[in-house]
């Protein structure tokens, strides 16, 4: 008699990785799930035209751009010009007057994140950490304030590159990684921190020179390319030189202290269904993630202004050592981990659909008072923090300077001892002359409202008002001067 055939081995109980499923059918289930629970939480994007003053600045450049300005010489910001460029491609296809396509385009930001991080996971623990990995970052996307988590931000746009930088590595394609590196410090400076990683993973690879050099030549080639495009001591000065006084404490120090961990505060109350496990499990074997984690941490600190969307470059490596802990603990854990996440996501996007918008609103008001007294062809001078209304507005600024931060070194709640002329980016009010003196703009706005950068410390505007400039009117606290002669 035939013996019969024995049964096949039963998958192991404890938390090794699951069964691999048939990867096109795990992908096709998982990817449209990621990719609508990513539509879902940027629904509140769509309430506003804009959310805060970056996307401003940056729909308002993009059109400087269009018009033939060149960045970094009369179109100026201290930031990279991945997301300049990005918008000025975007508004240049769909229309300027709606940043519509950059709302979409953070849409697939955050899914392609989403899918790395998944991609990850699943690689390292096995199906259903995949699935957690994706769907958790996605609902730990909306944990801050939603002016840092609903915009259209470079903070926003650089995840994708820093996700896909440790997916690169943890695969050796370490030319691939540094390239990927190189893109998320060309969206934002913090971005390039992923590299402490992204070198821990070269190093620990048994052709350690040679993944070294290519990794480090992957981020080299890309950098050098834009900073050619751009003219490289002006890429140098922008990008990298010229931010000097903008990250001295001085006499804000308490401010900032407070808001770094405000913020923190609010995104560990968000990440609360991951840092419970985590807190539980933290020794699993996850150098790398740990090191990612670190890194994020130092570049949220850079500067010294703790604002919300810097956190939001912390939110990829917590939800994979979220992930990785909650592999090693019962399945129970993971049900209600992601229960705690999703609650706290609703009430993170309940606060996006409610909250007020005083500052949109004042800029909506102070734009309408622009247009009426001004024609779409004249130059307009802003003096505030607040570029957007020229946008609103439908004006071409007067300077390259969009901010009065950029001149005189407000921001982040400074308290005035290092806000002045003399703070200002280096040479920028004799541009700020030349540019005036050439275009004399018939409407000059003073939108200080009582900050320490009013007309009023700074002599060169003010002498500017007092000869030229009569007061026509104030909305909502700002002040017009139109010119008298």
């Amino acid at each position: 008699m035939l013996a019969e055939p024995a049964p096949p081995p039963r998958p192991p109980s404890g938390p090794g990785p699951s069964p691999a499923s048939t990867p096109y059918t795990y992908w096709w289930k998982l990817l449209p799930a990621l990719l609508t629970l990513a539509a879902l939480t940027r629904v509140p994007s769509f309430l506003h035209p804009l959310w805060n003053p970056d996307e401003g600045f940056l729909a308002v450049q993009a059109g400087q751009l269009a018009a033939g300005g060149e960045l970094y010489d009369t179109v100026v910001d201290r930031k990279p010009p991945l997301v300049p460029w990005l918008y000025e491609a975007a508004l240049g296809l769909f229309g300027d007057r709606s940043l519509l396509p950059l709302k979409v385009l953070a849409i697939l930001a955050l899914f392609a994140t989403a899918a790395l991080l998944a991609s990850l996971a699943r690689r390292r623990w096995g199906d259903r950490s995949g699935a957690v990995a994706g769907v958790a970052f996605l609902l730990v996307s909306v944990g801050l304030h939603p002016e840092d988590t609903q915009a259209a931000s470079f903070g926003l746009f650089t995840l994708p590159f820093t996700a896909l930088a440790v997916w690169c590595a943890d695969r050796r394609a370490w030319a691939w990684a540094g390239a990927a590196v190189a893109g998320a410090f060309l969206t934002k400076q913090t971005g390039g921190a992923v590299l402490l990683p992204v070198l821990w993973l070269a190093w620990t690879a048994p052709k350690r020179t040679r993944a070294l050099l290519c990794t480090l030549a992957g981020f080299a080639v890309p950098v050098a390319a834009a900073a050619l495009l751009t003219d490289p001591s002006r890429f140098l000065f922008w990008v990298v030189t010229g931010s000097g006084t903008y990250a001295d404490l001085t006499g804000s120090g308490l401010h900032a202290l407070g808001r770094g961990l405000g913020n923190a505060a609010v995104l560990a109350a968000a990440c609360l269904g991951l840092l419970v496990p985590l807190l539980r499990r933290p020794k699993t074997p996850t150098t790398d993630l740990w090191l990612w984690l670190a890194a994020s941490a130092l570049a949220v600190m850079t500067g010294f202004h703790f604002f919300g969307h810097y956190y939001l470059q912390l939110m990829p490596p917590l939800t994979l050592l979220g992930t990785a802990a909650l592999h090693a603990l019962p399945r129970r854990w993971t049900t209600g981990a992601l229960t705690a996440l999703a609650c706290t996501c609703v009430i993170f996007l309940t606060w996006g659909f409610l909250a007020p918008r005083p500052e949109l609103t004042h800029a909506q008001r102070v734009a309408d008072a622009i247009r009426a007294r001004t024609t779409p062809t004249d130059p307009v001078l802003i003096w505030g923090m607040h570029p957007e209304t020229y946008w609103l507005a439908d004006r071409t600024p007067a300077s390259r300077y969009l901010t009065a931060g950029l001149l005189t070194n407000f921001s982040g709640g400074r308290n005035g001892s290092l806000v002045g002329e003399q703070y200002g980016v280096e040479g920028s009010w004799p541009v700020l002359r030349a540019e005036l003196a050439e275009k004399r703009p018939p409407l000059i706005v003073d939108d200080s409202r009582g900050k320490p950068y009013g007309p009023e410390r700074m002599p060169t505007l003010r002498r500017l008002l007092a000869e030229e400039y009569e007061r026509v009117a104030t909305v909502d606290g700002a002040v017009l001067y139109a010119r008298s002669r």
